[in-house]
């Protein structure tokens, strides 16, 4: 029987792959080739078919899931891992939909675990490759059974007999599957199911066949308005509330459809998977990142207290060098202490855990104060801020938050805005009654392609240069939007500035100007 053991590994970064080189040859792996450019990998593709290929996500060349699409043309079969070093689950179900990755695992990573899905991805490979060796094997032999049809009775016999096994070995591989299977009709009824699927449901056949799939499901049935689209869709942020304990279990389901050899859809084929597990170790995982980063604060400031001492000579006097040494440590923990407060503030705002302490404020005057600390920033680059007064409004809303959201969009504003460049500031009332504030700079833009990315966590702007930033900023400003039941959004274009905006309805406690 065919096997293959081919591995291929592509990372830019000369150390994680000298890590991973380690870990295959002490695991036993020796047919793996190893790349620092996507580039030369996919050039080797064309002379060299692996069984399995293991990339990196961010990479100068192309990204991780650029170089896996161009990979998939070339060797459609074979199993595909995507390593990242951001808990970005979009980007993660972009990776499965458009190139259909077998697994997507997050840096750093657990060697067992980076082991154990490395072996399950070659034993896929392989069972692949041979699933299509026996397809290939039926399409032949119903090719010699339609011109010897009269003659060979005892060839039917036999080919007969492979695909009975075949089919046997199939409905194995499905009845012990640990991922529930249902087979649907084209209208979403359910036409089979596996032992899987009853454990979930805590049903069996009598109860589920002929039954519409998303009645057995907790969430919306929104939800589903996409799948049924003659194309491959991952739904997740999904519950099946098990009939026999009522337990509520989170799964995510992959639907394919399957189309006849004239190209007519005949069924989908549901894999739905519980992810209940899953989703704990995110929760204990975050709890964990939690706890840390509370648990810096203290000693962080205690050193920047510290060095506040020396610095204005409490502790006795200093040199210049000395002094300029400190100053540089005090702003190095700051920053610090500055990142350790934003993951705390995500942390928070992700589980629920930071309720709004919302008082009434005048909305001009809120800004002007804002505005006020960014001027030293703006006078050092020589840059003009520009605020449209708005008419004396006071609004309801957490004060302490929308400060931290308007100062992170003006502080961006500032640093993407050349020397000798212009920022405008402006609020004003929508014809939804809702307060809308904008932010303007005349920098250099993003690219199209980046603004849907740039409020997801750990975004850094742009694909095109990467940032020394933690990606958290905006991230966090459309959490404390979203909870005032608002929305943030950008508008940029190359070479003519960016706009971001940010829209407060429902925030109005009293328009001044429209009373006179």
């Amino acid at each position: 029987m065919y096997h293959c053991d081919k591995i291929f590994i592509v990372d830019d970064d000369s150390i994680v792959l000298s890590t991973l080189k380690m870990l295959m040859e002490l695991e036993g792996f020796h047919n793996v080739d190893y790349f620092d450019d996507p580039l030369k990998a996919l050039l080797s593709l064309k002379t060299s078919k692996p069984c399995l290929i293991l990339s990196d996500f961010m990479m100068p060349q192309m990204n991780g899931i650029e170089f896996l699409s161009k990979a998939k043309l070339l060797c459609p079969e074979i199993s595909m891992i995507l390593l990242t070093g951001y808990a970005d689950k979009e980007n993660a179900i972009k990776a499965i939909n458009d190139v259909g990755i077998y697994k997507y695992i997050e840096k750093p990573w657990d060697n067992a675990d980076l082991i154990m899905n490395i072996k399950n991805g070659l034993e896929r490979s392989n069972l692949i490759l041979q699933l299509n060796s026996k397809i290939n094997e039926l399409s032949l032999a119903k090719k010699e059974l339609e011109k010897y049809n009269h003659s060979l009775e005892d060839l039917v016999r036999q080919k007969t007999a492979c695909l009975l096994e075949s089919n046997s070995k199939l409905n194995a591989i499905i009845n012990f599957c640990a991922d529930g299977i249902v087979l649907l009709s084209t209208d979403g009824h359910i036409i089979q199911s596996n032992p899987a699927f009853h454990n979930i449901t805590g049903l069996g056949d009598n109860y589920i066949i002929n039954k519409p799939l998303k009645d057995f499901f907790t969430s919306d049935s929104k939800l589903f308005d996409n799948v049924f689209l003659e194309k491959e869709i991952l739904v997740n942020d999904i519950e099946i509330k098990n009939s026999i304990n009522d337990k509520i279990i989170p799964v995510e389901i992959n639907f394919s459809p399957v189309f006849s050899d004239e190209n007519t859809l005949i069924y989908y084929v549901g894999v739905v998977r519980n992810v209940a597990a899953q989703k704990e170790l995110d929760r204990l995982r975050d709890d964990f990142i939690a706890t840390l980063t509370h648990d810096l604060r203290t000693p962080l400031l205690a050193a920047i207290q510290t060095l506040q001492f020396f610095l204005d000579g409490s502790l006795g006097a200093l040199d210049k060098r000395q002094s300029t040494l400190l100053d540089t440590m005090k702003k190095s923990n700051e920053d610090m202490l500055g990142l350790v407060n934003a993951l705390l503030e995500v942390y928070k705002y992700e589980s629920g855990k930071l309720a709004l302490c919302c008082t009434e404020f005048d909305l001009k005057e809120f800004i002007n104060d804002c505005l006020s600390q960014l001027v030293p920033l703006a006078q050092k680059k020589n840059i003009s801020i520009d605020f449209n007064q708005i008419a004396e409004v006071s609004i309801f809303a957490d004060k302490k938050e929308l400060r931290r959201v308007v100062m992170n969009l003006c502080g961006n504003a500032l640093n993407h805005t050349p020397d000798g460049g212009n920022v405008k500031i402006s609020a004003h009332i929508n014809n939804e009654n809702a307060i809308v504030i904008s932010v303007q700079d005349n920098g250099s833009g993003i690219p199209r392609d980046d603004i849907p990315k740039l409020f997801k966590r750990f975004s850094q702007g742009t694909s095109k240069k990467r940032s020394v930033g933690t990606g958290l900023g905006l991230y966090l400003s459309r959490q404390i939007v979203e909870a005032h039941g608002g929305k943030i959004w950008a508008e940029s274009e190359l070479n003519n500035g960016s706009t971001f905006s940010v829209l407060l309805p429902d925030s109005i406690v009293k328009n001044i100007h429209s009373q006179h």
